[in-house]
């Protein structure tokens, strides 16, 4: 088990043992897969703005080398 999904999971517990209507061990379990989602999330969302926006530069540096593609009048 990784040190994110203990986080996840002590975190998890906290919030869910806060209510005391029951044991916090729910709150661990949904903690834990929460922390493993958004660990394989977070790179691959990364990933898809800095490949946005290196496209969108590229397209910025054609403009400004190639001119604007403008429709004419």
């Amino acid at each position: 088990m990784s040190l994110t999904t203990l986080i996840g999971a002590a975190i998890g517990s906290a919030i869910d043992g806060s209510s005391g209507d029951d044991s916090s061990i729910d709150g661990a379990i949904e903690g834990a897969i929460v922390a493993n989602v958004v660990k394989a999330v977070v790179p691959l969302a990364v990933t898809f703005t800095v490949g946005w926006l290196v496209l969108r530069g590229v397209g910025k540096l054609k403009d400004q080398v190639f001119g604007a593609d403008l429709p004419e009048r």
